[in-house]
């Protein structure tokens, strides 16, 4: 086994968290295959974050501490989990859900000021996302507060490593999720038809799905949709701001919408980080990693890769987009793809519709999100609407 001490690097330092984009570029370049006490093996480059995203059977999505259903599977297991989630993505399911992501979206607007300052994050990019997929599972409002929290308080306890106070979360968080279950069963045939109501009559092998396995499919979707939505409302809206010409070019049709979102978010990533395991030994870059050890793929490099996109923060939409792995790759590409991209071209939409135009506030700078989360904490801007 190699040696691996000292540490390639120390993901929590603040050095690391305060820009992690810069640091990650850094990396890239002097350790792109780094060992950390924290993380174990990261991979920073494309064509090694490729590697393990197309040989699922070296690199295991089984990296998880307990059950995640579909995401912390491999195939035959994962194949018919996955079948089940594909089935609440589909284009009927988004055209469906169209109206009420639109309609969701033009009232967060409504209650924006006309003009001048607003804080995006918490007035906007969050609730944005928590009442979207309220909507998209059939859950009531009181649950979006609750939810918006939990989302807070997961991801500190995730960067100081906190395992009790992980497990103490996503026990609250399957309390939320059990509430949805049983109202449902007790309302029988009156329940409502919506996406948590379909999944308890879901079934695998024949058998249905078990109040845990159904839990853990809805904290996967949930955990994922909150944070990078969110994540992702900040990362647009920040480089309109700071891209006056690009706003401008959106407005008059004269820039592809989907494509622009995709390039933004492959220059900024909203989703730092994927887990895989070793099942063997493997050679990656010139690095020897045994069998049983956990990996990072750090999306947030991978998708700033110099030999594969040039200057990394170049917009570069249509040389860039098929190189990008903005929603991954391989077996375990984001099933809910199609629902994150109506979320993002319907708020885009609404923003550059509602807005003559949009600037950072001088005097407010930026604050970023730290890991595990990407994006920004806090982000003021001034929107002039008509």
């Amino acid at each position: 086994m190699e040696d691996r001490s000292p540490a390639d690097w120390n993901p929590r330092s603040q050095e690391i968290l305060d820009d992690q984009i810069k640091a990650y570029d850094e990396m890239r370049k002097r350790c792109p295959v780094a060992y950390s006490d924290y993380l174990q093996w990261s991979l920073f480059r494309h064509e090694d974050v490729m590697q393990a995203l197309m040989d699922h059977e070296t690199f295991s999505n089984a990296a998880s501490r307990h059950l995640s259903v579909p995401n912390a599977m491999d195939p035959p297991e994962h194949t018919p989990y996955r079948r089940i989630v594909e089935k609440y993505f589909t284009q009927e399911h988004i055209r469906e859900f169209e109206p009420i992501c639109r309609a969701n979206t033009a009232a967060l607007f409504d209650d924006l000021p006309r003009d001048g300052e607003v804080e995006v994050m918490d007035t906007f990019a969050q609730p944005f996302a928590v009442r979207n997929q309220c909507a998209f599972m059939g859950w009531p409002d009181s649950l979006r507060e609750p939810l918006r929290q939990w989302i807070g308080k997961n991801q500190r306890a995730t960067r100081a490593g906190d395992r009790q106070a992980m497990a103490e979360i996503a026990l609250e968080f399957d309390g939320y999720i059990r509430e949805q279950l049983t109202v449902r069963r007790d309302a029988g045939q009156a329940a409502t038809a919506d996406a948590t109501t379909r999944l308890l009559q879901e079934t695998v092998n024949g058998q249905p799905l078990s109040d845990e396995e159904i839990v853990s499919i809805i904290r996967n979707w949930t955990v994922g949709e909150l944070g990078t939505i969110a994540a992702s409302v900040g990362i647009l809206t920040h480089y309109l701001a700071e891209h006056p010409e690009l706003q401008d070019a959106l407005r008059q049709g004269r820039e592809n919408l989907s494509e622009a979102i995709d390039e933004i978010l492959r220059i900024h990533a909203p989703l730092i980080s994927n887990r895989r395991i070793t099942t063997q030994a493997v050679t990656i870059g010139d690095r020897e990693i045994p069998a049983g050890e956990r990996l990072s793929l750090i999306w947030a490099s991978a998708n700033r890769d110099e030999a594969v996109f040039g200057d990394p923060d170049e917009f570069q939409p249509q040389r860039n987009r098929d190189n990008n792995l903005l929603y991954g790759a391989g077996v375990h590409v984001c099933p809910g793809e199609p629902l994150a991209r109506l979320e993002l071209e319907v708020f885009m939409e609404t923003l550059l519709a509602k807005t003559r135009h949009i600037e950072l506030t001088p005097d407010a700078t930026p604050e970023r999100a730290q890991y595990p989360a990407s994006g920004f904490a806090s982000l003021y801007v001034r929107m002039q609407r008509d």
